[in-house]
């Protein structure tokens, strides 16, 4: 039987985040400083770490066709910051004077205190979870299975609507282009930062760099997008076997702009014949990486097993990184997996425990211990990556 270990809770001070509870006659009135309360919490954690709890490894049950929803639920919940963030959420009412709808974040946070704090290892319902993210995406009503990539896409979209801190609207469209690429991207970053600013994008926000080459002039333009995840085409090789490697760099390859397709040259004015790259300018703190599993059209889809080979440490990005872009090197913590085919199959979750060290299959309502060595599959559909240490450290400075 594994040991379970709970968060002891002061007298006067709520771990969950939520309103103050009992105080003494001495402090009667007078709630607990925001900052004596974070040390109070990190306090807990720390505690929690060095004993070596079996936080975090509590399962989620099946609603019905629901395992999409917990694989990406227990990334998520496995995602050292993100995590924290929900457990010493404390400014729902702040938000809500902002105007933001809170209903969302209140019920992820909840389900993710409930996985890092419960007494025992007994799964837990995502009922009141559903039942919110119902409301924010309408498409998720029911109990159809789902992809699980999309829903990550609405997940991470509504928490972030949820606690966006900016109040101020897009500015008009600027003229950027007689600035320096590096210049450019930081203009376009800012601006984009201006109406999205919250810990999500925090996270899990990146900026693409996107050249387009005249083939007639050689004049160069560059566009520069926020992306929150990249969605890698799988590389088809002679062997059964490919590299996570050889799928960014089908991804960032130089493609041929010709035909119907030919953009309009700003020097030339004209269409003509371009060719087209993308790099990476902006690597955010927690990449997430789309293996395109599912080919298209659907009157004509299938899966695709190939096995795509990745590296769970030292992922080393510098390759795709734009001139003037920092690059970064990350360690895998999570994989969403599909298994089956597109008929039908079953997702689960294989998360390295923040706390232990130790990775972990989550398969809904089951929670068992697993070698490294098994992490690699020809199911992995999502992967998680976090920056090193000393290279998010790099990124903050």
């Amino acid at each position: 039987m594994r040991q379970s270990y709970t968060l002891t809770e002061p007298d006067n001070v709520s771990v969950t985040g939520f309103p103050f509870g009992r105080q003494d006659s001495r402090r009667k009135n007078r709630p607990m400083s925001r900052s004596v309360l974070m040390s109070t919490f990190m306090g807990l954690l720390i505690n929690q770490a060095k004993n070596k709890s079996s936080q975090g490894l509590v399962g989620l049950r099946n609603l019905g066709n629901t395992c999409f929803m917990n694989s990406i639920l227990q990334c998520l919940s496995n995602t050292p910051e993100l995590r924290d963030f929900c457990l010493r959420y404390i400014h729902p009412a702040e938000l809500s004077r902002c105007g933001n709808q809170v209903a969302l974040m209140e019920e992820f946070a909840k389900l993710t205190k409930t996985l890092w704090t419960s007494v025992n290892s007994d799964a837990v319902s995502p009922s009141d979870f559903k039942t919110q993210i119902q409301k924010y995406a309408p498409k998720f009503l029911g109990y159809n299975q789902q992809d699980a990539q999309e829903f990550l896409r609405f997940l991470l979209d509504g928490l972030h609507n949820d606690v966006n801190r900016a109040t101020v609207c897009p500015r008009v469209t600027e003229d950027f282009d007689h600035l320096s690429d590096t210049e450019k991207s930081q203009k376009m970053w800012n601006r984009y930062r201006e109406s999205e600013d919250s810990k999500v994008v925090d996270l899990f926000v990146g900026q693409l760099k996107s050249s387009l080459t005249c083939s007639e002039c050689d004049f160069c333009s560059t566009m520069f997008d926020p992306f929150w995840d990249l969605s890698l085409p799988i590389a088809q090789k002679d062997t059964e076997e490919v590299t996570l490697t050889d799928c960014m760099r089908l991804l960032t390859r130089e493609d041929v702009l010709d035909g119907e397709e030919r953009p309009t040259c700003q020097r030339c004015k004209v269409r003509r014949k371009c060719s087209k790259k993308f790099s990476i300018q902006k690597f955010p703190e927690v990449l997430v990486l789309h293996l395109k599993r599912f080919s298209e059209p659907p009157s004509h889809a299938k899966k695709l097993t190939t096995f795509v080979n990745f590296p769970l440490t030292e992922l080393d990005l510098g390759e795709f990184a734009s001139a003037d872009g920092v690059h970064a090197v990350y360690s895998l913590y999570a994989v969403s997996n599909h298994s089956g085919s597109i008929l039908g199959g079953h997702y689960t979750a294989f998360c390295k425990n923040p706390a232990l060290e130790q990775w972990y299959r989550y398969n809904d309502s089951r929670v068992s211990p697993m070698s490294a060595s098994e992490v690699h599959s020809s199911d992995a559909y999502v992967l998680f990556y976090e920056l090193t240490p000393h290279q998010y450290q790099t990124q903050r400075l």
